[in-house]
């Protein structure tokens, strides 16, 4: 029998508030293989919460609890710190809601795209450059060279989402965790940027 490469079972995310325990994720169990799984919910229904406890980046006091979260065998709950980050952005990552709040605003686009290959490979800097340029094409960004040389205020909402999947795909991570990647996005963009996600997600 193969292993799922993730098993979440009885996932609960709680906070302490002056009024008792919130619950915001309440029993959440699922396997995956290597496949596509959408999980879908009403705003404030813990889709994000679920997402993050995946790769453990729970806001501040936030109380992750389950019978068992696991990836590719590696015990997520027990993992120590410096596990979990050799795990982030090489073997897991996550594309978040508002690329805005995820790129930095005084670092080039495509070095930072460059930047996250490196951080996760042995690539000199000319190689991680190269990566970062195929990247930005493999997620149909036109003229991937001048692109490079952009600030993130300088794209748009459509482009900078792209910019985000070129960077968390770029290591080649076995499961990308991908938060709402369309919801600041008008309908027709919505429609590229989901199939850019299922052509290089196999």
């Amino acid at each position: 029998m193969t292993t799922p490469l993730l098993e979440v079972a009885d996932l609960r995310v709680s906070f302490r508030t002056p009024r008792g325990i919130v619950e915001a994720v309440r029993g959440v169990s699922f396997t995956m293989g290597r496949e596509k799984l959408g999980i879908v919910g009403e705003s404030g229904s813990g889709k994000t919460l679920t997402g993050r406890s995946i790769l453990r980046l729970l806001p501040p006091g936030a109380e992750l609890r389950a019978s068992r979260l696991a990836f590719d065998g590696t015990d997520l709950l027990n993992a120590s710190p410096a596990a979990l980050r050799e795990l982030r952005g090489r073997r897991l990552a996550m594309v978040m809601q508002d690329p805005k709040f995820s790129l930095n605003p005084v670092m080039r686009v495509g070095d930072q795209i460059a930047e996250a290959y490196r951080a996760h490979s042995a690539a000199t800097a000319a190689e991680a450059r190269e990566k970062a340029l195929a990247m930005l094409a493999a997620v149909r960004i036109r003229d991937p060279r001048r692109v490079y040389d952009l600030y993130p205020h300088e794209v748009s909402g459509g482009m900078g989402q792209r910019i985000m999947i070129a960077m968390m795909l770029a290591p080649d991570p076995a499961l990308l965790v991908a938060d709402e990647p369309t919801s600041a996005l008008d309908v027709t963009v919505q429609m590229q940027v989901l199939a850019i996600l299922d052509d290089l997600v196999s």
